[in-house]
C-alpha cells in the first residue's frame, strides 16, 4: 500500500546570524524536524491520474517523493535553441512527436518549429508533457503542475492533458498548490496535504459554454497568426467567432463550394482555435454548430484539412463523415474561388457534415 510514515530532518548549521535568531526566539534545537504519516490507499484501484494538492509548505513534494519512490519526479528538461521538435529524443520519428504534441492540445505546426524558450507558458507546459510521456518509461510525478500559467489556461490545459494520459494508459501524479484544476484534470484520486486526507474522485469536467456570433473581416487579425497554413482570408466568406466568457477563442469562415455534382454546398474556408484553447474540442464543436444551422437551410458543409487534430477528431465524430481518406490531391480549377490552390504537397482528408 503506498502509505508511509517518515521523518524529514534538516540540520541547522552554526553561524553568527543563526545564533542571533535562535536567541531572539528562544529556539535551541539543532535540527528542524517534521513528521509525516501519509495514507494513500490506492492498491485496489485502477487509476491513471492522481493529484496531490495543498498550500505552499504543506509537504506536497516531500510526500510525492517518499510515498511514490518508484515514480520519476519530473523537474524540467534541457531545451536547446533548436526547434521544439528537434529537442525530442533522437529515436523518435517526426510522426510520433507531432502526434504527441497534437494529443496534449498543442496543435500549431508553426510553433513546433520555434525554440522552446519563445513559446507561451501554456505551450511550454504542453510541450513538456508531450515529451515526457514519449520519453519516460516510468510513472510520472509532475511537480508545480500549472504553477506558472494563467488559471484559465491551466484549466483548459489540464483537460487536454488528462485525455492523452488516459489514452496512453500512463500513471501520472500532478503536484499543485491550485485547487481550481481538480474538476478539469479529473483525477482518479486526490490527497489534500492541508487536510492530510485522501479522497477517491469521479469528477467530470465542467461544461464549457461557447457563444457564437458573426464576425467582421477586421477581426481576422486576432487569429491569422495562429492559422497553420496561411494568414490570408477571402473577404467574401461568411465569418464567425466563438467566445468563452466573452473572450474570442476561435474563428470559422465558410465559402461557396463550386462542384459539378454537389449543389448548394459550402466549404470551411478557415478554422482557427487559439493555442491556449486547443485540445478540448472547441474547433469541432464550433464547426458542427455552424454546419447544423446551415444544413437546416438545405446547405451542405464540407471541410478539407491536413491538421492531424481535426482529422483525428472528426473521424471519431458521428456528426462528420470522411468522404476522402488522407491523400495528396491536386486542385485543377482554372478559375473561381479554388483557382490556384493546391494540396499535392501534403496529406489532406475531406469530411462532410451529416448531422
Amino acid at each position: 500500500m503506498p502509505s508511509s510514515k517518515f521523518v524529514v530532518e534538516s540540520k541547522i548549521p552554526s553561524s553568527f546570524r543563526v545564533e542571533k535568531v535562535k536567541g531572539q526566539f528562544d529556539y535551541d534545537a539543532s535540527v528542524v524536524r517534521k513528521e509525516f504519516d501519509v495514507d494513500i490507499p490506492i492498491e485496489d484501484m485502477d487509476w491513471n491520474i492522481g493529484l496531490i494538492v495543498g498550500a505552499s509548505g504543506s509537504g506536497k513534494t516531500t510526500i510525492a517523493k517518499n510515498v511514490f519512490k518508484e515514480f520519476e519526479l519530473f523537474d524540467g528538461f534541457e531545451w536547446s535553441n533548436k526547434t521544439v521538435i528537434d529537442d525530442f529524443a533522437d529515436g523518435l520519428s517526426a510522426i510520433e512527436i507531432t502526434d504527441s504534441l497534437n494529443k496534449v492540445g498543442f496543435s500549431s505546426p508553426p510553433d513546433w518549429l520555434k525554440p522552446f524558450n519563445v513559446l507561451s507558458n501554456g505551450q511550454k507546459m504542453r510541450a513538456e508533457l508531450a515529451r515526457l510521456i514519449l520519453e519516460s518509461d516510468k510513472p510520472i510525478i509532475y511537480d508545480e503542475f500549472t504553477s506558472v500559467v494563467d488559471r484559465q489556461v491551466a484549466k483548459i490545459g489540464s483537460s487536454a492533458i488528462q485525455k492523452y494520459i488516459r489514452r496512453e494508459n500512463k500513471q501520472f501524479i500532478a503536484v499543485s498548490c491550485h485547487y481550481d484544476i481538480e474538476e478539469w484534470l479529473e483525477p482518479d484520486w486526490l490527497y489534500d496535504a492541508n487536510e492530510k486526507k485522501f479522497y477517491r474522485r469521479s469528477l467530470r469536467r465542467p461544461e464549457i459554454k461557447v457563444d457564437i456570433r458573426k464576425a467582421h473581416q477586421r477581426e481576422w487579425e486576432l487569429f491569422k497568426e495562429f492559422h497553420y497554413l496561411s494568414s490570408t482570408h477571402n473577404k467574401s466568406a461568411h465569418k464567425y467567432i466563438a467566445e468563452i466568457n466573452g473572450e474570442p477563442v476561435a474563428w470559422c469562415s465558410l465559402l461557396h463550394f463550386p462542384h459539378p455534382k454537389l449543389k448548394n454546398c459550402k466549404r470551411i474556408h478557415r478554422i482557427v482555435v487559439k493555442p491556449d484553447y486547443q485540445g478540448i474540442g472547441v474547433g469541432g464543436r464550433f464547426m458542427s454548430e455552424l454546419a447544423k444551422d446551415y444544413s437546416k437551410l438545405g446547405t451542405r458543409i464540407r471541410l478539407v484539412t491536413s491538421a492531424p487534430s481535426f482529422i483525428y477528431g472528426l473521424s471519431a465524430s458521428k456528426n462528420w463523415m470522411m468522404v476522402r481518406k488522407p491523400s495528396r490531391l491536386k486542385n485543377t480549377a482554372k478559375s473561381g474561388v479554388l483557382a490556384g490552390t493546391t494540396s499535392d504537397a501534403r496529406l489532406t482528408a475531406s469530411f462532410e457534415f451529416v448531422g
